[in-house]
């Protein structure tokens, strides 16, 4: 089996850490029926390891039961798939843009391409529920990982060491979800290991306090990370705080107003020097077995068909990218899938030239409609086939329905560090050079054409934002890189049915957040809405 530590043992954990008595009971000794306490389940490593597995896993699982049963009530949605991470925060980063559109005729849905959203949003509440969870899980561990705790359970000397890397795995993993939230919501509510158990509202923090908060974070746990390429597949090591500062640095401008464009090039460097490679193949990055021989992907999120069982993450992907033809999907690795729901605008396609014949081999595309007249209409717009359920080489993996797919996916690889030292240089920063920006271009594009043909001489900025469109597209990039080149709202780039007209409008600046939800305007007097909701 190819999957990480999560998929070693049943990781229902108990992460209560205080006992309720009642006043019924004499007996002031009582245990819960469930006697597995915080002091029980971290009295081993072997305890450790599985709630640092119940933090990964917060990542890529939906269920403890089973994939129709969610483990924890996310926005009050039933159906756990759509509650999964990757598939919530897709939708906000890749609907909302000129690289999908969706033909399910679901209200909550059409409004991202439409950019009408409103602050009732069941799905962009499911978004900013999803990150809040993975943040209070992670803050859970962090505070039951702390030095003094350890040491009072008695780990010494290596084990003490090894706690000391989880930690840090886990501070990273609350650190990526802030990340995320301040990308989103720009101002959203912050919690830590340090803040009380239980009955607390939690305060606001303004998104350049949180941009200062995730990068000291980063650096803080730089020294108590393994160092790159030196952990278990699927885990955090130094190299992945150092991708998330080089992204971090490259959209400062838009989180603080400031920009740190240098500091993008150190990090995306440093990254680009620890011995990660270009996958040979672009198209083999996305497939099920794109857990070996693969030294691009610095952290991926694992899924496993058999073991992780969810309708979100990249069997999502996979098939709402499909129809209902049998053969088709037997081609792609998903004899029981085709969902007729995502595909492409012409914008996506149209960016590769000749897109079906084209030399380039990043253009991953099946059949449709160039144009999409009609959005409900699930052949007009061309599919996506980027992710493939089927083995490099040919063979598909075990699924217990054929729907199910393996695929792992890239949270951070190599190339995007090649476009972030590239674009960064173009902007300003010192510490690079063009010559470089543009030898790391050229090398994705003499993978994507197999030889030089494709080759730059020179390259713009505009030149970098179509180059990432064809590199990383679904891949989760397009809604913070248009807004980080001032495309994304206004009139001055128009995709189809932006702002829900055929040939796009125009719309108001205040959609380049989304609104912090309803709900939780409500019940959290700390809170103040983004502005224009």
């Amino acid at each position: 089996m190819k999957r990480y530590l999560i998929y070693t043992t049943g990781i229902i954990v108990l992460l209560t850490t205080a006992v309720i008595l009642t006043g019924c009971h004499k007996d002031l000794n009582l245990q819960p029926l469930n006697a597995n306490t915080s002091d029980k389940q971290y009295s081993t490593m072997a305890g450790y390891k599985q709630v640092l597995a119940k933090v990964y896993g917060s990542y890529s699982l939906v269920s403890s039961t089973g994939v129709g049963n969610s483990d924890v009530n996310i926005a009050g949605i039933t159906d756990a798939g759509t509650t999964d991470f990757l598939r919530a925060w897709w939708n906000m980063q890749e609907l909302t843009t000129d690289e999908a559109v969706c033909a399910w005729n679901d209200a909550n849905l059409q409004s991202f391409h439409n950019i009408n959203w409103a602050s009732s949003n069941v799905l962009i509440n499911a978004t900013y529920a999803r990150s809040l969870y993975q943040i209070t899980v992670c803050n859970e561990f962090i505070r039951e990982s702390a030095d003094d705790k350890v040491a009072a359970r008695g780990f010494k000397n290596a084990d003490a060491t090894e706690i000391k890397h989880f930690r840090a795995e886990a501070r990273f993993l609350r650190a990526f979800q802030y990340w995320v939230l301040m990308d989103l919501f720009g101002n959203p509510p912050f919690v830590t290991e340090a803040d009380p158990i239980g009955k607390y509202i939690p305060k606001q923090i303004k998104r350049a306090d949180l941009f200062s908060y995730v990068e000291s974070e980063l650096k803080a746990i730089d020294g108590d990370l393994v160092t790159p390429r030196n952990n278990e597949y699927a885990r955090v090591d130094q190299a992945a705080a150092w991708a998330l500062l080089a992204r971090l640095y490259l959209n400062a401008k838009v989180y603080t107003g400031t920009d740190r464009y240098t500091d993008a090039i150190s990090y995306a460097g440093k990254v680009i020097g620890a011995g990660y490679e270009l996958k040979e193949g672009y198209k083999t990055l996305f497939m099920s077995d794109n857990d070996q021989n693969n030294k691009e992907v610095i952290l991926p999120v694992a899924y496993d068909a058999i073991n992780s069982q969810n309708y979100g993450g990249t069997t999502f992907l996979t098939c709402s990218a499909h129809g209902t033809n049998p053969a088709d999907n037997q081609a792609y690795g998903i004899p029981g899938g085709g969902w007729l729901g995502n595909r492409s605008v012409k914008t996506l396609p149209q960016v590769f030239g000749d897109y079906s014949g084209n030399a380039d081999k990043r253009a991953l595309f099946g059949p449709g409609n160039l144009e999409v007249n009609d959005v409900l209409t699930f052949n007009d717009g061309i599919a996506v086939y980027k992710f493939n359920n089927l083995t490099s080489g040919g063979a598909t993996p075990p699924s217990p329905n054929g729907v199910l797919c393996s695929i792992d996916f890239p949270l951070f690889r190599l190339a995007e560090m090649y476009l972030i030292y590239a674009e960064s240089v173009l902007r300003g920063g010192t510490g690079g050079s063009t010559a470089t920006a543009l030898q790391y271009i050229n090398l994705l594009r003499i993978r994507a054409y197999g030889n030089s043909s494709g080759n730059l001489l020179s390259i713009t900025l505009s030149d970098i934002l179509n180059e990432r469109m064809r590199e990383l597209y679904w891949e989760g990039f397009r809604r913070t890189d248009l807004i980080r080149y001032g495309q994304f709202t206004g009139s001055t780039y128009l995709w189809p049915w932006k702002g829900g007209v055929k040939n796009g409008t125009g719309v108001d600046a205040h959609y380049a957040l989304f609104p912090i939800p309803a709900a939780e305007i409500i019940a959290n007097p700390n809170l103040q809405q983004n502005t224009g909701y």
